[in-house]
């Protein structure tokens, strides 16, 4: 609900400040006085773009406040997502700065054009002759009739399960996409698998591998060089064991004389056990070299395969190509495994379908009982509007597709004829119709459902008489649920509000300004007789408007 608005240096507003209350507000003025600058007005501080032209002093900033009372809105979850600070009675402010920049606020936090859009849609709800159209969309006539039938909780759990299908469908998508691609390539990874598998490879293996080839391969002259150094240690006289021996056993008969005799014989005693020590490793060595033709090949088929592997895969050691084993078998497992992975998918899906399916058919049901009542209420409304023949011919149809709020298709066909042809609102309705049925459809709605603040801007033009009073008793019975503005012209609306203000023009320091005013009952009762019979105001006109003010 807008409980107070501020405009300073606007058009021709240079200041204004009001306070709203609830119920039924009317505003009157004369033609071009400046009630489209109101609206002009809020228009930015609901998130339409802004236009430097439109400030009245192009050297000031332009200003304009709104307070709103959200209490009954169920807005927390907008303020989460938008990350601002939620308030019951939240303060939406819009500025114009001389360079033509706009900034806007939402509880003094700056916020984008989206997001003071996306929260004046759900405060300010503006209907004028020229914006009817909403009510011929195929949308907003499922909201109408979703408001009465009282499916929200069907439609909601629909909603989930529509998510979660096209999840399910993008997944399979992605996986048979996915699939495609791995085809092309499976026959390959296949081959280079089982080729990478056959090798057997093992970590650590290739330097083994190696030695043992240099071994056999060199076998003779290891042998060779191996007898030479067992027969110069063994040798009888000139063997480094005997030289050794004979050193040891000088040095053994003056060791005695001196510590540095003695440590000479402790490590010419060494040396003799080390060298026998190795003279056996040497002859144990010998023993174990042995030919083997047949190894020696095998050994060499090994280390040419290790090669060949290590080539293709452009890589050096045998580590790199274990690597290449496992993502191959990785893409390989996949490939192979997708099918089951989609499989599995396509049966979630039919599961998730089939849930749906019973859920649109629950909605279905409860559209199609209020369907006739929906029709009959409208039909009732606008014949007390002034259009007795008004008529609707409305069907649902159930579809194959799955649609955003439902599997069905609304036909909502329109005659204001009697006896005439059934045809698409946006077709056949007239604006004054459809400026009729959008004020009907939004007095059913609020019956049923939470609405924003409704502004009416001149939807009246064009009645009179007792249609005139029928819409202002329709607006009165808005009111009772929601807060609603009428800039009207209809002496019969404007006695009905709870509230009513002028709009008017005035000179100040040759500068023509236009101000808002609050009327007091005389004022009122003045201002309807104008309406009602013009300037020159007679005692019938004031007696008819006192009539219409206190009856």
């Amino acid at each position: 609900m807008l409980r107070g608005l501020s405009i300073k240096n606007f058009a021709l507003i240079e200041q204004l400040q009001v306070s709203f209350d609830s119920g039924l507000i009317t505003i009157t003025g004369e033609t071009g006085a400046g009630k489209s600058l109101l609206l002009g007005a809020l228009g930015l501080l609901l998130g339409k773009r802004a236009d430097l032209s439109s400030v009245k002093d192009s050297s000031a900033k332009c200003f304009i406040e709104g307070v709103f009372d959200i209490a009954k809105y169920d807005l927390q979850p907008f303020f989460e997502e938008e990350e601002l600070d939620y308030e019951e009675e939240t303060i939406i402010r819009r500025e114009i700065l001389p360079s033509g920049k706009s900034r806007a606020f939402i509880n003094d936090t700056p916020v984008t054009l989206q997001s003071l859009s996306g929260l004046g849609e759900k405060l300010i709800d503006i209907h004028s002759q020229h914006q009817t159209l909403e009510v011929t969309s195929s949308d907003f006539q499922f909201k109408v009739l979703d408001a009465l039938a009282g499916a929200d909780r069907e439609i909601e759990s629909y909603k989930r399960g529509l998510r979660l299908l096209k999840q399910k469908e993008k997944e399979v998508k992605v996986l048979i996409e996915s699939q495609e691609e791995f085809n092309k390539e499976y026959d390959y990874n296949t081959f280079l698998l089982k080729e990478l598998e056959e090798g057997k490879l093992k970590p650590g293996e290739l330097p083994e591998l190696e030695e043992r080839y240099e071994q056999l391969n060199n076998i003779e002259e290891i042998q060779e060089y191996l007898s030479q150094s067992v027969s110069l240690v063994n040798a009888e006289e000139i063997g480094l064991s005997d030289q050794l021996n004979a050193i040891k056993a000088n040095l053994s008969k003056i060791e005695t004389y001196s510590g540095t005799l003695k440590e000479l014989s402790d490590r010419i005693q060494s040396i003799y056990i080390e060298l026998d020590d190795v003279n056996t490793s040497l002859q144990d060595e010998m023993e174990k070299l042995e030919a083997d033709p047949e190894q020696l090949e095998e050994l060499s088929q090994r280390l040419q395969l290790i090669h060949n592997l290590q080539v293709k895969h452009a890589v050096s050691t045998i580590e790199e190509l274990i690597v290449i084993k496992d993502e191959l078998h990785e893409k390989v497992s996949k490939t192979e495994s997708l099918s089951d992975d989609i499989d599995k998918l396509k049966k979630e899906i039919t599961t998730i379908q089939s849930q749906l399916d019973e859920v649109a058919v629950k909605i279905h049901d409860k559209r199609n009982k209020a369907l006739p009542k929906l029709t009959n209420e409208l039909e009732d409304i606008l014949k007390a509007l002034g259009m007795p023949n008004a008529s609707f011919n409305a069907s649902l149809e159930l579809q194959e597709k799955y649609l955003s709020n439902g599997k069905e298709s609304l036909e909502f066909l329109f005659s204001a004829n009697k006896g005439g042809s059934f045809g698409e609102l946006k077709k056949v309705a007239s604006g004054g119709e459809l400026s009729r049925i959008m004020i009907a459809i939004k007095s059913i709605l609020s019956r049923y459902a939470q609405l924003p603040t409704i502004i009416f801007d001149e939807i009246d033009t064009g009645v009179s008489g007792e249609v005139a009073h029928k819409m202002a008793d329709l607006m009165m019975d808005m009111s009772k649920n929601l807060q609603v503005f009428s800039i009207t012209h209809l002496p019969q609306i404007a006695a009905n509000g709870q509230s009513h203000y002028k709009v008017f023009k005035e000179d100040i320091n040759d500068a023509t300004v236009t101000q808002l005013k609050l009327l007091n009952e005389e004022e009122r009762i003045k201002e309807i007789a104008e309406m009602i019979g013009g300037k020159d105001i007679s005692d019938s006109a004031l007696t008819h408007a006192r009539s219409l003010l206190f009856n």
